[in-house]
């Protein structure tokens, strides 16, 4: 089934039109209309190969909300015409301990779990396409049921920037009475800090960038702390129950872990490259934890996006048309997006012909040559 998409032949090119194929859905897959896709800060991470493990042609994507076009004739949760999505997930081993407790974010399979793009978490030759795209196919138990009430492009970055900042929450029972902390307000941030008062908690968004305190109060933090002001971070010393640090390169922890009252816990879920050195006084103490956290199940993600259907927490989102992309994610590295783009597939329908007739496809020899060596077509 030939599919339209945008890949990158490398980590010095730019996401450009190419011409692929999408296997036919098998008895228990769906075919997905891709309507949204959500630009996630990862997606950089993988083009640039940040995590060396990029396999290329990279074509990103793992917020995606689209229409099923066919079900296979196994599949019973969907039909022609459902609103559904995709997260960071398409497929795990489904035996191990993890994936039989709907945590497949945390697969023990030989290859662990399939990612939407750039294949397995360890690459092994393979390779996966995603929702930078016109269409996906996917195995029906790793696609949700978006909710009624949710507009589709608000849906996407629920997917992951959502389910990224829902899991610890959960896991650590976040709640009344507890006072929460949200390290980094962008993508992930302001999601975090709408679910942690959703779930009852007081919440202050703590970030460098004084001009983003409008907006975290728009969104009805209880207080923004500014982290280069140490007056301000002084005055906060020692007095919160959980933190979610949600910066997505190496940082100082320390400094937010001194937040933390006794018994604390920090939760990194921006980085996933190693972070700096962290003083272990700093955690002895006061009987501090430090962990981390990585998206969520499948289970988990239909829960996260019911939840927000039902208590008003929403993306704040800027969409674009998808030729917009590279220029796009420039912004995203230069941390000049509130809060998250979304693309628009309708423009990559539109430049359909025009794709075709160029003929350029992903596995021609020619895409996995590099733009600029040395260069970085994103800033």
């Amino acid at each position: 089934m030939r599919s339209i998409g945008y890949a990158a032949k490398g980590a010095h090119s730019r996401l450009k039109p190419v011409l692929f194929d999408r296997e036919d859905p098998k008895a228990n897959e769906v075919e997905i209309e891709i309507l949204f896709c959500g630009v996630c800060h990862s997606d950089l991470h993988q083009l640039k190969n940040d995590w060396g493990n990029t396999v290329y042609p990279c074509l990103p994507g793992h917020e995606i909300v689209g229409r099923v076009a066919r079900a296979g004739n196994e599949v019973r949760r969907f039909k022609q015409g459902d609103l559904v999505g995709v997260g960071c997930m398409i497929d795990s081993c489904g035996a191990c301990p993890p994936c039989k407790a709907g945590e497949e974010n945390y697969c023990e399979g030989p290859k662990s779990w399939t990612a939407t793009y750039n294949g397995p978490m360890k690459p092994d030759g393979t390779n996966t396409y995603g929702g930078y795209s016109d269409r996906i196919v996917v195995r029906e138990d790793f696609v949700l049921s978006i909710p009624d009430g949710i507009d589709p492009a608000e849906a996407a970055p629920i997917l992951c920037a959502g389910i990224t900042t829902y899991s610890p929450l959960m896991h650590w029972d976040v709640g009344d009475g507890d006072k929460v902390g949200v390290v980094g307000f962008g993508g992930l941030g302001h999601m975090g800090a709408q679910l942690a008062r959703s779930l009852g908690a007081e919440v202050y968004a703590i970030t460098q960038t004084p001009e983003k305190e409008e907006a975290a109060r728009a969104l009805g933090v209880d207080g923004v702390i500014v982290s280069t002001d140490k007056d301000a971070m002084a005055v906060h010393a020692e007095s919160f129950d959980f933190i979610l640090d949600t910066i997505p390169y190496e940082h100082d922890v320390d400094q937010f872990a001194e937040l933390l009252a006794q018994d604390g816990t920090i939760v990194l879920v921006g980085a996933l490259e190693p972070n700096k050195p962290i003083d272990n006084m700093t955690l002895a103490k006061k009987r501090l934890s430090v962990a981390a956290s990585l998206i969520g199940g499948i289970e988990e993600t239909q829960e996260v996006l019911d939840h927000c259907a039902r208590t008003g927490v929403r993306p704040q989102i800027e969409i674009i048309p998808i030729d917009e992309i590279n220029e796009a994610l420039k912004r995203v590295k230069g941390r000049d997006v509130r809060f998250r783009y979304v693309i628009d597939m309708q423009s990559l329908r539109a430049q359909a012909e025009e794709i075709v007739a160029a003929g350029r496809r992903i596995d021609d020899p020619e895409i996995h040559a590099q733009d600029h060596p040395g260069e970085d077509p994103h800033g």
